[in-house]
């Protein structure tokens, strides 16, 4: 996997290196958001910190997104929950934060890299309503319209798509779209999906299971 670090302190930047050349990736690090905003079109994936020398990693993350489908992977040492909730609507597709184990690291990007590709799937549309779900496209139309959403936004619809009017609980769908449920952040799951919600705009058509998880359609 070719792997795009934006990191400016040395020593995170240099372990980090190591860590991903270890794990059998190519990483190529750069020190600033101008320079992520001209390399990352040649990544598989992005590994961006927040606190840059000449920009607001957020501000790098919007800018990715108007252009680019690449995942993205937030490290950084902004814990709190506004940044975390900020980070995945903006399109992170998963975030982290410092210091965190290297395996783990490891283990999630494998896991956004494999649900970012398109899967194979019989049925490529699956259709609720006026709302298609083209699962080889990756791409979503509600009443004849696109909607732009971002990629684990379809990862969460895709999940739930391909058992659409059946039950499918949050352990199922967390462990489908981030690789390993227990791997996965719980208030993640709820942030991307009000967010395709609100993209959607049907109520009903994706109904909360209390205490299970949820049902597209049906």
């Amino acid at each position: 996997m070719r792997v795009l670090l934006v990191e400016d302190d040395d020593g995170v930047a240099d372990a980090l290196v190591a860590a991903l050349s270890g794990g059998g990736h190519r990483p190529h690090r750069v020190r600033r958001g101008a320079d992520a905003l001209l390399s990352h079109h040649d990544h598989d994936l992005v590994l961006l910190d927040l606190g840059l020398p000449d920009a607001d990693g957020l501000d790098v993350l919007r800018k990715i997104r108007r252009v680019s489908p690449v995942p993205v992977v937030v490290l950084t040492a902004r814990g709190d929950e506004r940044s975390v909730v900020r980070g995945l609507r903006l399109g992170a597709d998963d975030y982290l934060v410092k210091p965190v184990r290297l395996g783990e690291l490891l283990a999630r990007m494998d896991a956004v890299l494999r649900r970012s590709r398109p899967p194979d799937e019989a049925e490529a549309v699956v259709r609720v309503g006026d709302v298609e779900i083209d699962l080889a496209g990756r791409r979503v139309t509600a009443g004849g319209a696109e909607v732009g959403v971002t990629t684990k936004e379809f990862d969460i619809l895709a999940a739930l798509a391909r058992r659409a009017g059946t039950a499918v609980s949050r352990q199922q769908v967390m462990d489908e779209v981030w690789g390993d449920a227990y791997l996965a952040v719980s208030r993640s799951l709820d942030v991307h999906l009000a967010g395709l919600r609100a993209k959607l705009a049907r109520p009903g058509l994706v109904t909360t299971i209390r205490g299970f998880g949820y049902r597209l359609g049906g």
